[in-house]
């Protein structure tokens, strides 16, 4: 199996690791089948426009390359974006963004879509008290 050069970039040099303090949303998304565990954490403000935007995004991933490639890229994608536009972000970005995945892999990106989502769910459930 091989990765592209950006793969390996992002698994060696991953962006946005770590817990960040004081998140507005957590979302934890796993896989049984292959181990991998994705915690992605957001904090949330609005914009001169009055839009909810993810001001910072952060990671933590305990899986493959591919599960730590697409955790960083995920969030670059993500940041700085109004969460109407992070919902929109697929599988098919995370993999343009990485140069493609093996086929056995795929399913590590849609893990960082899911929990980016799990996250966004968090933080609504929270503004909303439930």
């Amino acid at each position: 199996m091989s990765y592209s050069e950006k793969v390996i970039d992002a698994f060696r040099n991953p962006h946005n690791y770590g817990k960040l303090k004081d998140y507005d949303g957590l979302g934890k998304v796993g896989n049984p089948v292959c181990g991998d565990v994705l915690w992605i954490y957001i904090k949330i403000e609005k914009n001169g426009k009055k839009e909810e935007i993810i001001k910072d995004i952060s990671f933590q991933t305990f899986g493959c390359v591919a599960a730590l490639a697409s955790s960083s890229i995920i969030t670059d994608l993500a940041k700085g974006k109004t969460i109407k536009e992070a919902l929109k972000l697929n599988k098919d970005n995370v993999l343009k963004e990485l140069g493609e995945l093996p086929e056995i892999k795929v399913h590590c990106s849609v893990l960082a879509i899911d929990a980016l989502h799990k996250a966004v769910e968090d933080y609504h459930s929270k503004k909303n008290g439930k």
